[in-house]
């Protein structure tokens, strides 16, 4: 086995040189270069066109799956539920545990934010918001480098607890490289999450070619409203080709973890989370805030030891090598300053009072608070969603949630009384615009 080491670079808050030293090593660009941008759009302007038989010649050229028809892409409730029977009892049980959770918190959350409500002012009008949901959404799911069937239950339960008529699922099923095949190969438990989230349309299909497909609508995969789930850089092209014919949830940088540790938490335990981030792929970004600078020298000691035992040892020791970073601060106040100014996807709160610092921190896509929180069990079972702002967008941008899955319509119903007091405000304002027409239309309804 050839020896594999991951060092993060070490930098101290004290140094001269750390804002710079530390810029360096957060920056990370979303834009795809300009042979994937030109690619993707000429795939998605062959499958506006072309339809159905776009969309087979590219997955026969991506995926090597050669199918007759899109249609026969499509999997069956009953072919779902098989796969979902399949399954180990053990990892079905785990499946159903994590399915549960997820929807009972996303209840919670249409119930706090997710419903209609008016009220009737003193000249008797009503103004109000109706929430009601999207009509159909496409969830993407990856199934090129590994399976994920959290990112099923993720996507697709707030859309059906937001009340989502119809979830048209893709999933690329590519064959082996050295093979071509009529299917690919499919993972049954994304198939069986897809059954249990209550999806009402599966493809295998993926790349560019099925965002096109979901956006523009083909003969035989439906037009979506928006879009939601994680892909590669082609995906996440076209997701950002797309966006204004069909909503999207976000453009998906990197995966990220930062750890907030004053030194109490078992050093193992630290390492182990910031592999759990650097796993995921050679850009993904692990960070740790310490004060401690015996402790950051005993998380890097435990790196050592533990790393020869990973199975994807060498993308994390590329990960780390390429991306982390051991901070040492001058005190935990200064790592809180630090964080919210990474706004990291993942942030741990690696402490004997987390709930000392969780008030001081403002910008996270996911805040973990305590040492017995592994990032881990957000990313499956905890509840709350494991769709998550990347690239410092938690400044400005929110977990996935049942939210993205509705729309707003405001209410407005005005009084007779209401048109007569209004209609004075509208017409001053509207004339100042110069705006005449609008003005004599709030007019005539109180002269």
């Amino acid at each position: 086995m050839p020896l594999v080491s991951a060092s993060p670079v070490r930098l101290s808050t004290s140094s001269p040189s750390f804002e710079a030293d530390f810029a360096r090593r957060l920056f990370w660009s979303s834009d795809a270069d300009a042979a994937i941008e030109q690619r993707v759009r000429d795939i998605l302007a062959d499958v506006q066109v072309r339809g159905d038989a776009a969309v087979l010649e590219y997955t026969r050229r991506f995926d090597r799956v050669h199918a007759p028809s899109v249609a026969a892409l499509e999997l069956s409730q009953t072919e779902l539920k098989s796969a979902f029977d399949s399954i180990a009892p053990a990892r079905r049980r785990a499946l159903e545990a994590a399915a549960q959770r997820v929807r009972t918190y996303h209840e919670a959350q249409k119930k706090a934010c997710g419903e209609s409500w008016s009220y009737r002012d003193e000249h008797g009008s009503l103004l109000g918001q109706k929430v009601t949901p999207l009509d159909r959404v496409g969830i993407y799911v990856p199934g090129g480098k590994a399976a994920y069937p959290s990112s099923v239950l993720m996507n697709a339960i707030p859309a059906q607890v937001a009340g989502v008529a119809e979830i048209i699922m893709v999933v690329p099923t590519p064959a082996p490289a050295d093979r071509e095949s009529a299917t690919g190969e499919r993972n049954p438990l994304v198939l069986a999450a897809a059954w249990l989230a209550g999806v009402t349309r599966v493809f295998t299909l993926g790349g560019a070619q099925a965002v096109a497909a979901l956006a523009y609508g083909t003969q035989t995969v439906p037009k979506v409203d928006k879009i939601t789930g994680p892909g590669n850089a082609y995906v996440a092209a076209a997701k950002r080709r797309v966006f204004g014919t069909v909503g999207i949830d976000m453009i998906a940088g990197p995966s990220e973890i930062l750890v907030l540790a004053d030194g109490s938490t078992p050093p193992d335990w630290v390492a182990m989370d910031l592999f759990s981030q650097a796993e995921h792929d050679e850009l993904a970004q692990s960070i740790l805030l310490c004060p401690d600078a015996a402790y950051i020298e005993a998380v890097q000691a435990s790196i050592d030891r533990l790393l020869p035992g990973m199975l994807r040892r060498e993308i994390i020791a590329a990960s780390l090598n390429g991306r982390g970073a051991l901070v040492h601060t001058r005190n935990m106040e200064e790592a809180c300053q630090i964080s919210n100014r990474v706004a990291p996807e993942h942030l741990e709160v690696s402490s004997r009072e987390p709930h000392r610092w969780e008030p001081t921190l403002r910008h996270a896509g996911a805040i973990f608070l305590g040492a017995y929180t592994s990032e881990s069990l957000g990313d499956y079972c905890a509840g709350p969603n494991h769709v998550l702002p990347t690239g410092a967008t938690a400044r400005f941008s929110s977990p996935l949630g049942v939210y993205d899955f509705q729309k707003r319509s405001s209410l407005i119903e005005v009084s007779a009384a209401g048109a007569r007091i209004l209609g004075q405000v509208a017409a001053e304002l509207a004339y100042g615009e110069g705006l005449d027409a609008h003005a004599r239309a709030a007019e005539m309804r109180f002269e």
